[in-house]
Protein backbone atom coordinates (compact mmCIF):
# COMPACT_ATOMS: atom_id res chain seq x y z
CA UNK A 1 0.00 0.00 0.00
CA UNK A 2 1.69 3.29 -0.97
CA UNK A 3 -0.26 5.71 1.56
CA UNK A 4 -0.74 5.92 5.28
CA UNK A 5 -4.26 5.21 6.43
CA UNK A 6 -5.73 8.89 7.51
CA UNK A 7 -6.50 9.02 11.75
CA UNK A 8 -9.95 9.90 10.25
CA UNK A 9 -10.67 6.38 8.93
CA UNK A 10 -9.87 4.84 11.77
CA UNK A 11 -11.58 7.58 14.11
CA UNK A 12 -14.87 6.63 11.44
CA UNK A 13 -14.27 2.89 12.07
CA UNK A 14 -14.20 2.98 16.01
CA UNK A 15 -17.15 5.24 15.60
CA UNK A 16 -19.51 2.70 13.12
CA UNK A 17 -18.62 -0.19 15.92
CA UNK A 18 -19.87 2.13 18.63
CA UNK A 19 -22.76 3.09 16.66
CA UNK A 20 -23.63 -1.16 15.87
CA UNK A 21 -23.15 -1.61 19.68
CA UNK A 22 -25.95 0.77 20.87
CA UNK A 23 -27.73 -1.09 18.47
CA UNK A 24 -27.80 -4.20 20.01
CA UNK A 25 -30.38 -3.37 22.58
CA UNK A 26 -28.75 -4.65 26.09
CA UNK A 27 -25.63 -6.79 24.73
CA UNK A 28 -22.06 -5.06 24.45
CA UNK A 29 -20.39 -5.69 21.20
CA UNK A 30 -17.82 -8.61 22.62
CA UNK A 31 -20.83 -10.32 24.18
CA UNK A 32 -22.52 -10.23 20.39
CA UNK A 33 -19.31 -11.82 19.24
CA UNK A 34 -19.10 -14.45 21.52
CA UNK A 35 -22.63 -15.14 20.50
CA UNK A 36 -21.93 -14.90 17.01
CA UNK A 37 -18.93 -16.92 17.67
CA UNK A 38 -21.41 -19.75 18.81
CA UNK A 39 -24.03 -19.41 16.03
CA UNK A 40 -21.27 -19.86 13.91
CA UNK A 41 -20.20 -23.34 15.24
CA UNK A 42 -17.81 -22.45 18.17
CA UNK A 43 -18.52 -24.11 21.19
CA UNK A 44 -15.26 -23.84 23.16
CA UNK A 45 -14.42 -21.15 25.20
CA UNK A 46 -10.57 -21.29 24.95
CA UNK A 47 -11.24 -21.49 20.60
CA UNK A 48 -13.74 -18.25 20.77
CA UNK A 49 -11.06 -16.11 22.86
CA UNK A 50 -8.31 -17.11 19.91
CA UNK A 51 -10.77 -16.33 16.98
CA UNK A 52 -11.65 -12.78 18.71
CA UNK A 53 -8.21 -12.10 19.63
CA UNK A 54 -9.74 -11.58 22.92
CA UNK A 55 -8.08 -12.99 26.47
CA UNK A 56 -10.25 -15.72 28.10
CA UNK A 57 -10.81 -13.97 31.16
CA UNK A 58 -12.53 -11.50 28.88
CA UNK A 59 -14.61 -14.50 27.07
CA UNK A 60 -15.15 -15.93 30.61
CA UNK A 61 -17.18 -12.73 31.82
CA UNK A 62 -19.43 -12.46 28.52
CA UNK A 63 -19.77 -16.42 28.60
CA UNK A 64 -21.12 -15.85 32.27
CA UNK A 65 -23.24 -12.65 31.95
CA UNK A 66 -24.44 -14.64 28.75
CA UNK A 67 -25.55 -17.83 31.02
CA UNK A 68 -27.03 -16.31 33.48
CA UNK A 69 -29.04 -14.01 31.26
CA UNK A 70 -30.65 -17.86 29.63
CA UNK A 71 -28.72 -16.99 26.03
CA UNK A 72 -26.08 -19.76 26.46
CA UNK A 73 -25.66 -23.40 27.81
CA UNK A 74 -23.47 -25.39 29.23
CA UNK A 75 -22.58 -29.16 28.00
CA UNK A 76 -19.92 -31.63 28.04
CA UNK A 77 -17.23 -32.26 25.68
CA UNK A 78 -17.76 -36.26 24.80
CA UNK A 79 -14.01 -36.30 23.73
CA UNK A 80 -12.74 -33.96 26.45
CA UNK A 81 -14.57 -34.34 30.00
CA UNK A 82 -12.51 -31.24 31.24
CA UNK A 83 -13.90 -29.31 28.60
CA UNK A 84 -17.41 -27.40 28.55
CA UNK A 85 -19.09 -27.28 25.07
CA UNK A 86 -21.68 -24.09 25.03
CA UNK A 87 -24.53 -23.73 22.85
CA UNK A 88 -27.21 -20.89 21.72
CA UNK A 89 -30.86 -21.47 23.68
CA UNK A 90 -33.57 -21.00 22.33
CA UNK A 91 -34.21 -17.32 23.41
CA UNK A 92 -30.04 -16.41 22.65
CA UNK A 93 -30.79 -17.27 19.34
CA UNK A 94 -33.84 -15.16 18.94
CA UNK A 95 -31.54 -11.81 20.86
CA UNK A 96 -28.76 -13.13 18.46
CA UNK A 97 -30.97 -13.14 15.38
CA UNK A 98 -32.40 -9.98 16.42
CA UNK A 99 -29.40 -7.82 17.11
CA UNK A 100 -28.35 -9.19 13.40
CA UNK A 101 -30.99 -7.62 12.45
CA UNK A 102 -30.79 -4.50 14.05
CA UNK A 103 -27.43 -4.07 12.98
CA UNK A 104 -27.88 -4.98 9.37
CA UNK A 105 -30.89 -2.02 9.98
CA UNK A 106 -28.59 0.56 11.26
CA UNK A 107 -25.66 -0.44 8.75
CA UNK A 108 -28.19 -0.16 5.65
CA UNK A 109 -29.33 3.41 6.93
CA UNK A 110 -25.32 4.73 7.11
CA UNK A 111 -24.62 3.15 3.94
CA UNK A 112 -27.85 4.57 2.18
CA UNK A 113 -26.12 8.26 2.94
CA UNK A 114 -22.46 7.41 1.07
CA UNK A 115 -21.83 8.50 -2.74
CA UNK A 116 -21.78 4.52 -3.88
CA UNK A 117 -23.54 2.55 -1.90
CA UNK A 118 -22.91 -0.44 -3.39
CA UNK A 119 -19.46 0.16 -3.35
CA UNK A 120 -19.49 0.71 0.39
CA UNK A 121 -21.23 -3.09 0.81
CA UNK A 122 -18.04 -3.85 -1.43
CA UNK A 123 -15.19 -2.22 0.20
CA UNK A 124 -17.13 -4.24 3.66
CA UNK A 125 -16.76 -7.57 2.11
CA UNK A 126 -13.46 -7.33 0.94
CA UNK A 127 -12.23 -5.29 4.68
CA UNK A 128 -14.13 -8.83 5.71
CA UNK A 129 -12.31 -11.04 3.73
CA UNK A 130 -9.21 -9.50 4.60
CA UNK A 131 -9.58 -9.35 8.58
CA UNK A 132 -10.70 -13.23 7.95
CA UNK A 133 -7.13 -13.85 6.13
CA UNK A 134 -5.56 -11.69 8.65
CA UNK A 135 -6.68 -14.15 11.77
CA UNK A 136 -5.88 -17.60 9.51
CA UNK A 137 -2.44 -16.26 9.28
CA UNK A 138 -2.06 -15.28 12.59
CA UNK A 139 -3.10 -18.77 14.18
CA UNK A 140 -1.04 -20.40 11.75
CA UNK A 141 1.36 -18.82 12.80
CA UNK A 142 0.90 -19.63 16.57
CA UNK A 143 0.21 -23.24 15.73
CA UNK A 144 3.59 -23.44 13.88
CA UNK A 145 4.89 -21.82 17.49
CA UNK A 146 3.48 -24.57 19.36
CA UNK A 147 4.41 -27.15 17.19
CA UNK A 148 7.68 -25.88 16.44
CA UNK A 149 7.43 -25.63 13.54
CA UNK A 150 8.11 -22.61 10.89
CA UNK A 151 5.91 -20.49 9.47
CA UNK A 152 7.43 -21.17 5.96
CA UNK A 153 6.80 -24.43 6.88
CA UNK A 154 3.12 -24.52 7.75
CA UNK A 155 2.93 -22.22 4.71
CA UNK A 156 4.25 -25.20 2.09
CA UNK A 157 2.10 -27.69 4.10
CA UNK A 158 5.33 -29.77 4.66
CA UNK A 159 4.68 -32.58 6.79
CA UNK A 160 6.62 -34.29 9.77
CA UNK A 161 8.21 -30.92 10.94
CA UNK A 162 9.71 -31.28 14.40
CA UNK A 163 11.21 -28.52 16.27
CA UNK A 164 14.81 -29.67 15.80
CA UNK A 165 14.60 -30.25 12.23
CA UNK A 166 13.07 -26.84 11.80
CA UNK A 167 15.14 -24.19 14.19
CA UNK A 168 18.26 -23.31 13.87
CA UNK A 169 21.01 -25.20 16.28
CA UNK A 170 22.55 -23.06 18.70
CA UNK A 171 26.43 -22.85 18.71
CA UNK A 172 28.15 -24.44 21.28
Amino acid sequence: MGSDIPVDSVRTVTRLSRVLERSLDGLSLAQYRVLAQIAAGDERASRIAHRLALGKPAVSAAVESLRQRGLLSRGSVDEDRRAVALALTDEGRAVFDAAERAMATRLQEIIARTADPDGAVAVLRQLGAAVEELMSERAAGNRSERSGCSERAVRSERSGCSERAERPRRSE
